[in-house]
């Protein structure tokens, strides 16, 4: 069967190579390449990430050594290694094919944990309320208070486990690495049929992304784990850090910064290539409210949830341990009947604390709120990332980027024309009223 539909796709090529003009063989040959691949992809075992540093370990060792990696089509002289390159490309592209199956894998088991803990906790937790409220007038007293304490004691330990490790968050970040090594795998996919831009930087530049997303969004559970209670709230950064050229080092800094806080400075930098002074202008507007409202309100949307969810995690395990507690002098003379209401009482506060915390997924919206916040921080890098090179000619067209920002902001290209005067020195950010996205 294999073999039939590998002989119908060549029989295509062959009929779409005479109907297609003769000036673009190289495109034709390039996307019979990646049908072949996407045909192959069911019988082809994909490699881990660790394959793939070694793969490139030993490119660069073979390079150094004046000699081309195995396995590899040698090229002609002065050709700059594009066959090695657009091989190491389809192995990054299968590395982050494979890394989005893992983390949707593993984002729907952490979810079901959710799920599944939040209802046995909270059962085990009402279930040993009634044995307390039931144990002072039942025959079997003593049976009553043994179980119910150790109900009350077992989804202590369980909230405690549970908070600690928020499957709810971990779910979310899976989710969201998911989408983002999807995002990765088309880029690089786009990467390695440019036979006219394809080359080492863009394989430096691809490894960079995979491991800044292997960083930011962690596979393991122990150890590796994020922290999920941190100290300070940052946005969730899953892209690698800028790299200031050096032949920029004089031109960088007559070009726009913007930093939070504080007004862009204006380069010197002339029209062309779709560039006008209004449209830096624009885009240097929009960067600023970026930093000073959008990635603002989110962080600080994520510490009230932080500061929420701490404060139930530490009230659910509390609570049903108290009522463990209390569930020992059930029956006592000197007790009374507080005892039994106490057991109550608690375990009902300790099962409603389970449920707000896991129920509505408070570690869930922290998460969430860090990563729309990173989605700005990265948006507000990219623009400045722009801007920053002074040569318009090597910069992305003008009106095809002010329509992507565009995009990933939820707005049309008329509705950034607003940000043009927050880019002058004398407007202050506390005179920002809009905020700059509407998508989140």
């Amino acid at each position: 069967m294999a073999v039939t539909e590998a002989l119908l796709l060549q029989s295509q090529g062959v009929v779409a190579a005479a109907l297609l003009p003769a000036s673009r063989p190289r495109r034709l040959s390039g996307l019979l390449r990646l049908r072949t691949r996407v045909h192959q992809a069911n019988l082809r075992q994909l490699v881990s990430i660790d394959d793939l540093r070694q793969v490139a370990r030993d490119d660069d060792h073979a390079v150094v050594n004046g000699r081309a990696p195995a396995g590899t089509p040698t090229t002609p002289e002065g050709s700059g290694g594009t066959g090695t390159a657009a091989q190491r490309l389809r192995a990054i592209a299968e590395a982050a094919a494979d890394r989005a199956d893992m983390h949707d894998i593993i984002g729907r088991q952490r979810d079901n944990w959710n799920h599944l803990l939040l209802h046995s906790t909270n059962s085990l937790t009402l279930a040993a309320s009634v044995m307390a409220a039931l144990a002072p007038a039942a025959p079997a007293m003593a049976a009553l208070k043994a179980s119910a304490g150790l109900l009350l004691a077992t989804a202590a330990v369980t909230m405690a486990a549970v908070n600690r490790i928020q499957p709810s968050q971990l779910a979310e970040e899976q989710r969201n690495a998911t989408r983002l090594w999807r995002q990765l795998e088309r880029d690089v996919v786009r990467a390695a049929l440019d036979d006219d831009h394809g080359g080492n930087v863009q394989v430096q530049e691809a490894m960079d992304r995979v491991l800044a997303l292997d960083a930011a969004y962690p596979l393991p559970l122990f150890p590796g784990m994020l922290d999920k209670f941190p100290s300070t709230v940052e946005p969730t950064r899953w892209w690698p850090r800028r790299r200031q050229p050096p032949a920029q080092s004089s031109s960088s800094s007559s070009s726009a910064k913007t930093v939070n806080g504080g007004a862009p400075r204006r380069g010197a930098t002339s029209s062309g290539n779709g560039w006008t002074r209004e449209l830096e202008d624009e885009m240097r507007g929009v960067a600023r409210v970026l930093g000073a409202k959008d990635e603002q309100e989110h962080v600080s949307n994520a510490k009230l949830a932080l500061r929420l969810n701490r404060g139930l995690a530490v009230a659910g395990p509390a609570l049903a341990g108290t009522a463990a507690l209390a569930t020992a002098f059930v029956g006592e003379a000197a007790a009374g009947s507080w005892a039994s209401g106490a057991a109550v009482l608690c375990g009902a506060l300790a099962a409603a604390a389970n449920t707000v915390e896991h129920g509505w997924q408070v570690g869930m919206l922290f998460d969430m709120f860090r990563n729309v916040a990173g989605f700005y921080r990265k948006v507000q890098e990219d623009i400045e990332a722009c801007l920053d090179e002074a040569d318009v000619e090597r910069r992305e067209n003008g009106e095809v980027f002010r329509t992507k920002v565009a995009l990933m902001l939820g707005r049309s290209t008329a509705d950034l024309r607003q940000f043009r005067e927050m880019a002058s020195p004398s407007f202050k950010d506390d005179d920002i009223n809009d905020f700059a996205g509407k998508l989140f």
